[in-house]
Order: C-alpha cells, then structure tokens, then sequence
C-alpha cells in the first residue's frame, strides 16, 4: 500500500521542482524549449489527475469505515495507533491535492507562456508593417 504513496510523493516533488523551474527567471531561448519540453510531457502526465483522485476515494472510503476509539476502553497503544492512521490519512490527502493543483499550475504557467510568445509574434508583425 505504501508504494502507491511514494509514487506520488516522487510525482508531487517533481512537479515543485518543474514549477520553480518554469517560474525562475532565464534567457528567452531556455525558457521557450524548457516551456516547449515540459507542454510535450504535459499530456502524458495527466494520469496523476485520476490516480489522486482514487486515491482520495480510497482515503475517504477508509475514513467512514475505520473503527472508532473513542471511548474509555481504548487502551493508550490503540489510541495512538489510531491519531497515528488520521494523520497519515490527512497528510496522504493534500498530497493528492498538491499533485492536483502543481499540475494545473504548471499547465497555466506553459499556456500562458505560449499566449505571451503568439501576441510577442503578432506585435512583430505589425510592426513590421
């Protein structure tokens, strides 16, 4: 079960790092083949969409069926065993939401950059003229 979060660990730190990358500041040819690279590599990648999504269906579905300790007859160990599993479970949450949302800012940020390159190109033109 584990292997399933570490994967999106691993896919989560590279989009962090793929986001600086593409937001730090670089020389114009660079950045127009990293932005191009990374547009290429944008739609094979969008499995990470569907696959956090189980995921938070699967966390959810653990959740509404995890046994409850609650009460006095709960001893310390299994206590902690289950504060232990809540906060697995959160952490294990927003990574699912950070991989969401690292792909769609990285999907802007290459969108945008490409509309910026095509006005860049039209205001060429007409000056041209």
């Amino acid at each position: 079960m584990a292997l399933q979060w570490m994967i999106l660990t691993y896919v989560v730190a590279a989009e962090a790092a793929i986001a600086i990358l593409l937001t730090l500041p670089s020389p114009k040819a660079i950045k127009s083949r990293f932005v191009s690279l990374i547009s290429l590599t944008l739609q094979p990648s969008l499995f990470i969409i569907p696959f956090a999504g189980f995921q938070l269906l699967d966390i959810y579905w653990k959740n509404e069926h995890r046994l409850m300790c609650t009460g006095e007859i709960c001893t310390a160990a299994e206590r902690d065993r289950y504060e232990k599993s809540i906060y697995k479970a959160q952490r294990n949450a927003i990574l699912c939401v950070a991989a969401c949302l690292l792909y769609w800012c990285i999907y802007r940020v290459c969108k945008y950059y490409k509309e910026i390159q095509s006005v860049e190109e039209v205001e060429k033109r007409l000056k041209d003229e």
